[in-house]
């Protein structure tokens, strides 16, 4: 065994192999992969092996569209067989709802580049005869999906990887991981050490024990899984001799099961209801090629469904039951990248579908280690998405509920309640008494609207406009007619201290930092000019900076702040999180209600716009910025967390003089909308430059230097492929919620990033993404959008609805 590698990957499924074939692929020859037993021991050897595109996350169905067309290339460098069926498949929809979202997935894969189609239940049947039609109402389509030989596939990354120049140590376990003075890692095995620059969990069942080699509990859990394969069925024998092909995939989602051909006969698997976790504390290191014992009572309710879906499957001989386990993270997606705070140490494990999107996570991996970016948007994959509030207990409650969940829609106003609530603030209990209707907002409890007395506190989930329909509108008309206040403690918060910190801040953002008592809005771009981020910086004092951003991206944006940090130590970072809290108050009579709560001059003089202060606010000491997301007049109120019940009775005590209304984040972010504001993850990616995303009067090309200031420049000059727009949408009762197709000219050119009603301009509103060439295309009805299948004519806006000039929230 080698004593010094590049890059050690441990694990030998079909992730780990994967992520060896794309770093030599990439470049990097000196990598070895270590394995505790064989290739594909653990869950890779006894998976059904289906693979397909469909997913929640447009950039991750992008990445498993890749990795479905990689399996040719593959076989032609390895020599070996993946046992590919290019059978198509069929999602099967028994509600309108159900079909309502199958349309919205169809939109999706138009701008996507994916084949799929939609059908009605007679086509179906053409495709897959054993379907009992009367029971669905359609189905989609989709070209690609298949299935494969899991062990076939697993040893062609393998050889190709070989072939490439790496080397594979089999029967071989890591027992300790040490990091060096340097930096490096000391891999520790039960056949010696290698000293490795990189480390990458690929552990799969054994993530979490790997994970805890570095302090590390990573968010993933083990389920058990079943699938039964049955005898011959003169069914399936005679579609294959008439049609000289196999018969397609299916997905039930009312029986929450999947089936496909193995042979003459079906394979049918289930995500059932009463789940069960495998090994929640700790996966034994003794574990192989096992199986688990069937339970085939507890998948009992699917098959029934099943049955009575596709009668000759009642019929048929069960040959074997398979029940082995399965890891997930708590939404199913999984966990790649650099950890923070932990140095050529990465991730990708949780890849439950690792046959549909193993490819993709090797090819980004890879990149990412290689060119220090991943080249894809992997935000719905990336590690950095949970915090440290995402707890084995709290990791246990959301797997099992995501594994129940599998095949159920997701709505888009629908919150899941599992280990909820799992952070609240001082202000939890009086929100409830409000009437406030609670959303998960990266762990912490948020309100989301709030219902008035009488009206029952709860969403109904819906593709179209709802019960919270009128209540937010009433928000948003008190925000914009007198005040209101909502909750801004799920805003990330950090503190940068010492010398250095306005040269580094500097050297990360965009903009010019402000003078002291002042606040500046920055993007910040990684080295290729993308948008990674978006914040506001308050200078505090000489050599003390606080800053705000998404709270979602906390871990990511403290990563990419580590990494940067300078060696002299004149540069200190601090995560704030919960450590600072907030309200914020909006509207043209935000002024006088502040005014009303301390003695302070809060004069449009003495507190101007973008002015940062520290004040005594309602007897707490509280900093102010003049800023809100509304934007309209109004002011962030931050205090320390022991004061925030103080400063809300306060702020609703006075605020009855003042009409003051109580407004969630619905509302918060349809007065957005009306801006033309943008936000993290939807217009701000890091598939975006800053011209494309209309930022412009926040990047100061005249700085000497910042990261992406070159990429920026290009942009600049060349003016960038696509531009940022708002549409005013001719919509009737459902309005955008993102992803949807944007048509011109009888094509799919764009896309939506994100929308929603304007209450108070009362429009239907998208964001989204076009050509350059076309966004001065501002005729009526110049583009369509298309909604849950119907395509509604949309027009550019070329300034905000509300307020074009800002002369509200400078007033």
């Amino acid at each position: 065994m080698k004593s010094e590698a590049r890059v050690v990957v441990i694990g030998g499924g079909v992730v780990g192999c994967s992520v060896l074939y794309h770093l030599t692929k990439a470049g990097w020859k000196d990598v070895v992969l270590i394995e505790r037993d064989q290739l594909t021991s653990g869950s890779t050897w006894h998976a059904a092996g289906g693979f397909h595109t469909l997913n929640g996350d447009p950039n991750v169905a992008k990445l498993q569209g890749y990795t479905i067309g990689l399996y040719d290339e593959l076989e032609r460098i390895s020599g070996q067989s993946c046992g590919l069926h290019r059978t198509g498949g069929l999602l099967l929809a028994d509600t309108p709802e159900r079909m309502e979202w199958l349309k919205m997935a169809h939109g999706r894969a138009r701008y996507l580049g994916l084949e799929t189609e939609l059908l009605t239940p007679k086509e179906a049947k053409k495709l897959l005869p054993l379907i009992e039609e009367r029971y669905f109402v359609g189905a989609m389509l989709d070209a690609a999906d298949g299935n494969l030989d899991p062990s076939g596939t697993t040893h062609a990354y393998a050889k190709s990887a070989r072939i490439g120049g790496a080397e594979i140590y089999l029967q071989t376990r890591v027992t300790a991981l040490e990091r060096r003075a340097g930096g490096t890692w000391k891999v520790i095995t039960d056949k010696g050490t290698i000293h490795a620059e990189h480390v990458v969990n690929c552990g799969g069942l054994w993530a979490r024990e790997i994970g805890r080699m570095v302090g590390l509990e990573l968010p993933v859990l083990a389920m058990e899984h079943m699938y039964l394969v049955t005898d011959e069925m003169p069914e399936v024998v005679e579609f294959n001799r008439a049609h000289g092909h196999e018969l397609p995939h299916a997905i039930d989602f009312k029986a929450e099961i999947y089936m496909r051909q193995e042979r003459s006969g079906m394979l049918l698997g289930t995500y059932e209801k009463a789940c069960v976790p495998w090994q929640p504390r700790q996966t034994p290191w003794d574990f192989g090629n096992e199986l688990l014992p069937p339970d085939l009572e507890r998948i009992a309710p699917s098959l029934e469904l099943g049955y009575r879906h596709f009668p000759a499957m009642e019929r048929a001989g069960i040959k074997r039951v398979v029940n082995g386990p399965f890891t997930f993270s708590p939404d199913g997606n999984p966990l790649v990248g650099p950890v923070q705070g932990l140095p050529g140490y990465w991730c990708a494990c949780a890849v439950m579908a690792g046959f549909s999107q193993g490819g993709g996570v090797g090819l980004a991996l890879s990149q990412w280690m290689v060119n220090g970016d991943p080249g894809f948007d992997v935000w719905a994959m990336d590690v950095a998405r949970y915090g440290e509030w995402a707890t084995r207990g709290y990791t246990n409650a959301k797997v099992r509920e995501n594994y129940a969940r599998r095949f159920s829609i997701r709505f888009p106003n629908e919150e899941l309640p599992a280990a909820r609530p799992q952070q609240t603030t001082a202000l939890y209990d009086l929100m409830l008494a409000q009437g406030a209707v609670m959303g998960d907002s990266w762990g912490l409890e948020a309100p989301l609207w709030f219902a008035p007395r009488g009206v029952e506190a709860r969403d109904v989930v819906s593709f179209h406009r709802s019960n919270d329909f009128a209540h937010v509108k009433a928000e948003c008309h008190g925000v914009r007619n007198a005040v209101g206040a909502t909750e801004i403690a799920n805003f990330a918060k950090y503190e940068f201290e010492g010398a250095g910190a306005e040269g580094y801040l500097s050297r990360l953002m965009t903009n010019r930092m402000p003078r002291e008592g002042r606040l500046v809005l920055t993007p910040m771009l990684n080295e290729g000019g993308k948008l990674i981020g978006d914040f506001t910086i308050a200078k505090a004092a000489a050599d003390r900076f606080l800053v705000w951003g998404s709270s979602q991206a906390q871990i990511y944006h403290m990563r990419w702040f580590e990494q940067h940090l300078p060696g002299d130590g004149s540069v200190r970072v601090r995560r704030l999180g919960l450590g600072l809290v907030g309200l914020s108050i909006a509207g043209p009579r935000s002024r006088e209600l502040l005014a009303h709560l301390t003695d302070a001059d809060v004069s449009d003089g003495a507190l101007r716009f973008l002015d940062h202060r520290s004040l005594d606010v309602a007897n707490t000491p509280a900093l102010i910025n003049r800023v809100t997301y509304t934007g309209d007049l109004g002011y962030e109120i931050w205090v320390a967390p022991e004061y925030l019940r103080r400063l809300y009775l306060a702020i609703a005590d006075a605020g009855r003089d003042f009409g003051l209304v109580h407004f969630g984040m619905r509302a918060l972010l349809s007065l957005r909308l009306e801006k033309n504001f943008p936000t993290w993850y939807r217009e701000l990616r890091p598939i975006y430059g800053p011209f494309e995303a209309a930022l412009e009067r926040f990047v100061d090309l005249s700085k000497s230097d910042f990261i992406g200031r070159e990429a920026a420049l290009r942009e600049k000059e060349s003016g960038g492929k696509l531009r940022r727009v708002t549409f005013v949408v001719d919509a009737t009762d459902a309005d955008v919620v993102g992803d949807e197709p944007i048509w011109h000219d009888g094509k799919v050119i764009g896309w939506v990033t994100s929308g929603g009603y304007g209450h108070y301009v009362e429009r239907s509103l998208a964001q989204g993404y076009v050509p350059r060439s076309l966004a001065g295309d501002t005729g009526p009805g110049a583009f369509e959008i298309e909604i849950l299948g119907e395509r509604r004519a949309a027009t550019i806006a070329p300034e905000p609805l509300f307020d074009p000039q800002g002369r509200r929230m400078r007033g």
